[in-house]
């Protein structure tokens, strides 16, 4: 036989780079790397923005020594009281709601599924309707919040027949819920006297105002709590987006895996609820940019956190500096940010012949 027939060996496919933390090995692509670099770099530019713009903005050149606590006079004060803590939770919510959704996508193979979808954020702002109406001074509104929020997902644990393992049956036990809670929470704000009507809308809207340094330990307690859970679950949750029958197969564990992730993606959310209120669409958007950006399969869960940061930092800072968004919420600005993103992805699909 003449050697130069023969066939020829097709080309090995090269392996992604892998990142190795003990025994969790995550595949890395660069395109992913890249886009997390970039995107870092954005955050880092709206965060130096954030603390530089304005009548008390803090020189760009002084902001390193300001953070590391050599700020004096109207410098530290700016930094401690205003500027810093507001800061610290905008991006210690945003990554945990981009985790929060990133997650639940992901488990659910539902690309429009987010938290708020099984009724999260509906039940953390009527639980803080019940608090400021019912128990005025007496629990703070966030706790009302988060009990409102752990309620909520109790029913819909309880609706659905088979807790977190059905995700058909997850999505619409929670639109039920949600669209209970949120009737009770209208009913408390058209009932209440109007002072106390304007601070409860501000805070079921999602609000960075007046923050301090406890409610940032609180959500990055919670984001640094859920780290080694999320290296463990990465791989699984990866697996399940191909089915529970191959995840289970390849020894992923579908139903198990799927209920870690919800509840993982349920705390990481009411986290966030607890110090900035209900802020809609950023759990949901956040994973969708990301997996565009990446080009990746799987929940990439890095990218989505760093994408949920910069937008919630975006939109604070738009509250701030646009005329526009004097003394409004941050969480309207993100409500018309994912209703216009929304709208794009469906006519998106609708053209690919999906919808």
């Amino acid at each position: 036989m003449n050697p130069d027939r023969l066939p020829s060996r097709p080309p090995a496919r090269r392996r992604p780079p892998v990142l190795r933390l003990g025994p969790v090995a995550l595949p890395v692509g660069p395109r992913s790397l890249l886009w997390c670099a970039l995107t870092l770099a954005a955050v880092a530019g709206a965060a130096v923005a954030t603390l530089a713009l304005g009548d008390l903005g803090i020189s760009p050149a002084r902001i390193p020594a300001v953070v590391a606590g050599a700020g004096e006079g109207t410098e530290a004060f700016v930094f401690d009281r205003l500027r810093g803590p507001r800061l610290a939770v905008a991006l210690g919510a945003g990554a945990a709601l981009g985790l929060s959704g990133a997650l639940f996508q992901s488990v659910t193979r539902n690309p429009l599924g987010s938290p708020d979808v099984i009724g999260l954020g509906a039940g953390a702002g009527a639980g803080a309707a019940f608090v400021a109406l019912v128990l005025p001074g007496t629990v703070p509104v966030p706790l009302g919040a988060l009990a409102g929020a752990f309620l909520a997902m109790l029913v819909v644990y309880t609706a659905t027949g088979t807790g977190l393992r059905h995700p058909g049956r997850l999505i619409v036990a929670g639109i039920g819920v949600a669209a209970m809670a949120q009737a009770f929470t209208h009913f408390v704000v058209s009932v209440m006297a109007r002072d106390q009507a304007g601070v409860l809308s501000a805070y079921i809207n999602g609000s960075l105002n007046a923050r301090s340094w406890e409610h940032a330990a609180i959500v990055w307690a919670a984001v640094s709590a859920a780290v080694p859970l999320l290296l463990y679950l990465s791989g699984p949750v990866a697996v399940n987006e191909m089915g529970d029958e191959l995840a289970d197969a390849l020894g992923a564990a579908a139903g198990r895996t799927r209920t870690l992730a919800v509840v993982l993606s349920v705390l990481l959310s009411a986290a966030a609820v607890a110090v900035a209120g209900p802020i809609a669409f950023v759990a949901l958007t956040a994973p969708q940019i990301a997996r565009r950006l990446s080009g990746a399969p799987g929940p990439n869960l890095a990218l989505s956190a760093l994408v949920g940061a910069l937008l919630l930092v975006a939109a604070d800072l738009a509250v701030q500096h646009l005329p526009i968004g004097e003394g409004l919420p941050v969480g309207i600005f993100t409500l018309a940010f994912g209703g216009v993103y929304l709208g794009y992805l469906l006519v998106r699909e609708w053209r690919k012949g999906v919808l």
